[in-house]
């Protein structure tokens, strides 16, 4: 490829506005094509930033990497707080269903070291334990013993082997 742009973007609500239009348009490519791809690859993230390489040929061809959000940026936006707890210990700041832990694993699944759905889920509890997040009303670590135990087995099953 012949360069690349670097950019955050609104999961699934880039426009042809900065960032993007400024550094686009001095380049080949045709913006709003880069904008609508953005825009169908990150729509899962709903309004998250979300980083995005564009690497383009001088043709004006291009292709379109897009990165995935930090696990607490995840988190905080399903749960809907802006800040972790001071003391995730002891003082809660909101509460995830295990339906939200799972789409979370499954969106974070690709950038994390876990060989599976159920170890991406774990990262994502251990997240919840730091900044004090509950699932389903009871503290991450119980959850997190619970997944050991193979009570979610079912939910948590890798889907490439399943």
């Amino acid at each position: 490829m012949a360069d690349t742009i670097e950019a955050l973007v609104p999961g699934g609500e880039a426009t042809p506005g900065p960032p993007l239009g400024p550094e686009l348009g001095p380049t080949p490519v045709d913006v709003q094509a880069v904008v609508q791809e953005i825009n169908d690859q990150t729509a899962a993230f709903d309004g998250t930033e979300v980083p995005v390489t564009i690497s383009y040929e001088e043709d004006g061809s291009f292709e379109i990497e897009v990165g995935v959000p930090p696990t607490a940026e995840l988190i905080k936006d399903e749960a809907g707080f802006d800040t972790g707890s001071g003391e995730p210990a002891d003082e809660f700041v909101a509460d995830l269903s295990v339906d939200q832990i799972q789409q979370i694993a499954e969106q974070k699944h690709p950038d994390l070291l876990s060989y599976d759905l159920e170890n991406a889920a774990k990262e994502v509890v251990g997240t919840c334990t730091s900044l004090g997040v509950t699932i389903d009303g009871e503290n991450p670590r119980e959850f997190k013993q619970k997944i050991d135990d193979g009570e979610y087995d079912d939910l948590f099953a890798d889907e490439a082997h399943a």
